[in-house]
C-alpha cells in the first residue's frame, strides 16, 4: 500500500514566486523529497482555508497520515498571550486551518509528523503554550540573520523519536526563536537541547511525533533524520482498522 499523506501547505502572497502575479500555495521541496524516499509517493498539498471541526474531520478521513511543516509564528492570541515584538510571519488563515486540522487528525488516529512550527501548532492545538522569544532566555537556536544553526538533541530511550532515528542523541539543523513553554497535557517531552529547551514531544497514544528542528534539511544524507519520514510512512501504511487505538 502506498500511503496517502496530507501536507499542510502555506499561502504565498503575490510576488513571493518570481514571475507569478497571483497568490500561490507551496511547501518546501525537501519535505516532499523525504516523503518520496520513504515510499510515500502520494502526497497532497492542502490549501489553507477556514474549516469547522466537521469539515476538518472529513478532510483527514481521506488520508493515511499528516505532515505539519515549518513556517511563521503562531499568533500568541491563540494561546492567550499578547504578542512579543519579535513575533513574525503570522498567517491568520494558516493558523485557523492547521489548528482545526490537527485535533481532527489526532482524534482520527492519523499518524502525524510535526516539524518546527508544526510542533508548536500541535502543542497549541492540544492546549499548550509557547515561549515567544527564546533569546530573552539566552537560548539561541538559529544562526545570524535568522539563518540556520546546528546543535545536538538528547532523546529519551524507548521514545517514538528515538525509535525512528535509531539514536538517543542526534545532530540537528534548526532555525527557530520559539519553543514549547507549557506542554499540552496529552503530550510528553522526549527530546531536549543541551540548554534544556524541549526539542521533541509525542502523544501518549498512537503515532504522533513532533520535533522542533528541521529533519528535512539533512534527511537526504543523514539516515537518522530520514528515519522520521520513514517511520511516518510505515505507520501510515497500516489501514485505519489495523491501527492500534
Amino acid at each position: 500500500m502506498r500511503p496517502l499523506i496530507a501536507v499542510a501547505g502555506r499561502n504565498l502572497r503575490s510576488g513571493r514566486v518570481t514571475g507569478w502575479r497571483e497568490d500561490a500555495l507551496g511547501a518546501p521541496a525537501p519535505y516532499l523529497h523525504a516523503l518520496r524516499r520513504a515510499g510515500a509517493q502520494e502526497a497532497v498539498l492542502l490549501p489553507t482555508e477556514d474549516v469547522d471541526p466537521e469539515q476538518a474531520r472529513h478532510i483527514v478521513a481521506r488520508f493515511d497520515g499528516l505532515l505539519l511543516t515549518g513556517g511563521g509564528d503562531v499568533d500568541p492570541a491563540r494561546y492567550g498571550q499578547d504578542r512579543h515584538p519579535e513575533v513574525a510571519g503570522v498567517s491568520p488563515s494558516r493558523d485557523a486551518f492547521e489548528l482545526a486540522l490537527t485535533p481532527a487528525a489526532v482524534r482520527a488516529g492519523l499518524p502525524i509528523l510535526a516539524v518546527c512550527r508544526g510542533m508548536q501548532v500541535l502543542n497549541v492545538a492540544l492546549g499548550g503554550t509557547l515561549h515567544q522569544h527564546l533569546e530573552d532566555l539566552d537560548h539561541v537556536h538559529r544562526g545570524p540573520d535568522r539563518g540556520w544553526s546546528s546543535h545536538p538533541v538528547r532523546l529519551e530511550e524507548g521514545s517514538l523519536v528515538a525509535g525512528a532515528t535509531g539514536r538517543t542523541r542526534v545532530d540537528c539543523s534548526a532555525s527557530h526563536h520559539q519553543a514549547v513553554d507549557r506542554l499540552a497535557g496529552s503530550l510528553r517531552a522526549v527530546g531536549w537541547a543541551d540548554d534544556g529547551v524541549v526539542e521533541a514531544a509525542e502523544l501518549e497514544d498512537g503515532w504522533v511525533v513532533a520535533v522542533q528542528w528541521h529533519p528535512e534539511r539533512t534527511a537526504d544524507s543523514d539516515p537518522a533524520q530520514q528515519g522520521l519520514f520513514d517511520a511516518l510512512a510505515e505507520r501510515a501504511r497500516l489501514r485505519p482498522a489495523e491501527r492500534p487505538a
